[in-house]
């Protein structure tokens, strides 16, 4: 089963409303593949998914960058999936390494989360990777499989998973992971759900790669069998985003 390339833009703490405005304008006139080639998810702070979502190409869709691990209430400063399906927003991303290494969200807790996100109909970019330190000492592999599994033992159906593999070590810092080492922990990940999850799965879920990711790497990475697109950081505040984008026909010409 071919699997759609899939972009998405983390744009983090960032933005002021004009900003947001312009960074959007930019979107909406950039000619890019169409939407039966790419799958494109932009996602700004919570305070302005509303003007994004109504702004944004009808082609393009929207995605929060966390929400609460059950139903809202008496959890302050949180943000409850029901109030991202009542605002009409399909996607949002959990687990993201910031919030596992700074606001200490566990495995078993990224994994409700995901859990609960998808019980109330919301896709879920789900992220996994490893440290510098763990890479180093040869964990890579064992981390990630831990991350996963932690998701496949309250989730049975995949659909709506893209797993994105951000080896810590290069968000932001302006190293990359090489295509290979991409490739490498790409293959092993979609290995471990064909074991663990099954061969369906395994050949259907897109895992996307994250860390450092620009308008000059898109290319050679996108390229890689097992690599089926991108989660980018800073270079989704930038036109080059478009670029990234474009690196969905490196794909279709394979």
């Amino acid at each position: 089963m071919a699997r759609k390339f899939f972009v998405g833009g983390n744009w983090k703490c960032n933005g002021t409303a004009e900003e947001v405005k312009k960074i959007v304008t930019i979107l909406n006139e950039a000619e890019v593949p169409s939407d039966d080639v790419v799958e494109v998810v932009v996602s700004p702070p919570f305070v302005f998914l509303p003007v994004v979502k109504n702004l944004l190409r009808s082609d393009f869709h929207v995605a929060a960058q966390n929400c609460w691990v059950r139903k809202g209430g008496a959890f302050t400063g949180e943000i409850s999936a029901e109030m991202l399906v009542n605002l009409g927003i399909p996607w949002v991303i959990l687990g993201h390494s910031e919030r596992r290494l700074i606001l200490n969200e566990s495995n078993e807790f990224v994994a409700d989360k995901v859990a609960y996100a998808l019980s109330q109909g919301i896709k879920v970019i789900a992220c996994v990777g490893e440290t510098l330190e763990q890479r180093e000492s040869g964990s890579t592999m064992a981390v990630v499989a831990a991350q996963t599994k932690a998701i496949a033992d309250k989730v049975s159906n995949w659909v709506n998973i893209v797993l994105a593999y951000e080896p810590v070590w290069a968000i932001g810092t302006g190293k990359v992971a090489t295509p290979a080492q991409a490739q490498e922990v790409h293959s092993e990940l979609r290995k471990w759900l064909h074991d663990n999850a099954g061969a369906e799965i395994a050949a259907s879920t897109r895992i996307i790669y994250g860390g450092s990711v620009n308008g000059a790497n898109c290319k050679e990475l996108a390229d890689q069998p097992d690599v089926d697109g991108f989660l980018v950081g800073g270079a989704s505040l930038k036109p080059e985003f478009i670029d990234i984008i474009k690196s969905a026909t490196v794909k279709k010409k394979n």
